[in-house]
């Protein structure tokens, strides 16, 4: 498919999800998910001006209803949540609550319920016409299974969005997952779901959590060829993983003709992140967020909703990454040599200069060549990414009726 660079920056009616009250997703001090990453993204969106935009509307969430949970959610795990928020010292290991991933505490089910509703919120403004975009920074859950939390996910609001989506009439969504870890509870939601095309780019399982997502997950009986995978080996890097992302990607985006995408944009695939492997810039994150806004302008009427995921380096890495992606949504996208606005890296050393211990970065890219070789030159054998991505297509294209070889 040829890359269309110009689709993505038409000033569409865009919706960003953020509220302060969304930094109540806490598990404390010393766990990894730290909420100040949300608010460090949303500051700087705001001093690039991005959310001052007269197309961009910045909506608070609301704590979704339980009923609203259990879409995608079982009543007993949703009732299970109730009991650990309301008393984290009863945890309930078996559905992954008060483990070391997922620690108990007090709030837990609103808060997690209110990342849910940033979700539902974009998939109601996609779906009343409000906004042709939508972003959920906060969001991008995607361990979280029908019946279990994991991985530091407790509600899995991308599902709930897709869900949402299909009630409301869309015949067709396609989930598009770039975290450093496979996307295994979307999937697994949605693994009998002809409506649902989830793809996962993410580092091995032989390397990283969950062990899961290699490229003979295709969906189950019923939806065969709704699931894939592309398991990339530890240390790849922009060349590698772009041309993994354009290799499966848009062809299997062309052949299934979504009517709307959802995307989950965990930039835990940063060089710098520190629970993962891969060797990814914010150069190349931006890439590949606007390579799914272009694929949303072509087939699917611009009508795209991304949400955030895992990121870890919580002020070099994660602001950048995010607000390039509220900025490719808006059709407004930021150039990598963009200086980092001073007031932000102010605001950064004087209120998190302790606790972080980093000078904040001085440009909005990373100033790296994130040339890839395209699918078309050929496949070489001696490639570990060639044979990842081959044995992605090899399983998956021809139930999409497409050539793994060259198509």
């Amino acid at each position: 498919m040829t890359f269309l660079p110009g689709l993505s920056q038409a000033a569409l009616p865009t919706t960003v999800v953020w509220a302060p009250a969304m930094t109540a997703y806490n598990f404390g001090h010393s766990h990894p998910m730290a909420p100040e990453r949300m608010e460090l993204t949303a500051k700087l969106a705001g001093s690039l001006g991005l959310l001052d935009l007269e197309h961009v509307t910045v909506a608070a969430p609301e704590v979704a209803a339980d009923e609203e949970l259990r879409a995608v959610h079982s009543p007993e795990f949703v009732a299970a949540v109730r009991r650990v928020s309301e008393d984290p010292d009863t945890p309930d290991e078996a559905r992954g609550l008060g483990t070391e991933d997922d620690p108990a505490f007090a709030g837990m089910h609103e808060a997690s319920a209110r990342l849910a509703g940033g979700s539902l919120l974009a998939a109601a403004a996609v779906l009343d016409g409000s906004a042709v975009r939508a972003v959920n920074f906060g969001g991008g859950m995607h361990h979280a299974s029908r019946d279990r939390a994991s991985g530091f996910c407790i509600y899995n609001d991308a599902a709930l969005a897709i869900q949402r989506l299909l009630d409301g009439g869309i015949r067709r969504v396609a989930y598009v997952d770039v975290d450093a870890h496979h996307g295994d509870g979307t999937q697994s939601i949605f693994w009998d779901d002809p409506r649902v095309l989830t793809i996962s780019l993410h580092e091995s399982g032989l390397t990283l959590f969950p062990g899961t997502g290699f490229a003979n997950e295709i969906g189950g009986p019923g939806a065969q060829g709704s699931a894939a995978n592309v398991a990339l080996p530890a240390g790849t890097g922009d060349a590698g993983w772009l041309r993994a992302f354009h290799a499966v990607v848009p062809q299997l985006i062309g052949a299934f003709e979504p009517e709307v995408i959802v995307s989950q944009h965990g930039c835990d695939s940063h060089r710098l992140d520190p629970l993962t492997h891969l060797n990814i810039s914010v150069d190349g994150q931006r890439e590949a967020a606007t390579a799914i806004g272009n694929l949303a302008a072509r087939y699917c009427d611009n009508r795209w909703i991304s949400t955030g995921g895992g990121g870890y380096n919580v002020v070099s890495v994660v602001p950048r990454s995010w607000s390039h992606l509220i900025a490719i949504a808006a059709g407004r996208p930021v150039p990598l040599r963009t200086p980092v606005p001073e007031d932000w890296r102010r605001y950064v050393r004087d209120k998190y200069g302790a606790k972080f211990g980093v000078e904040p970065p001085e440009l909005m890219g990373d100033d790296v060549d994130v040339w890839w070789r395209s699918w078309e030159v050929g496949f070489d054998p001696n490639d570990a990414v060639d044979r990842t991505i081959m044995a992605t297509r090899k399983e998956v294209f021809p139930l999409h009726g497409l050539d793994p070889w060259f198509d």
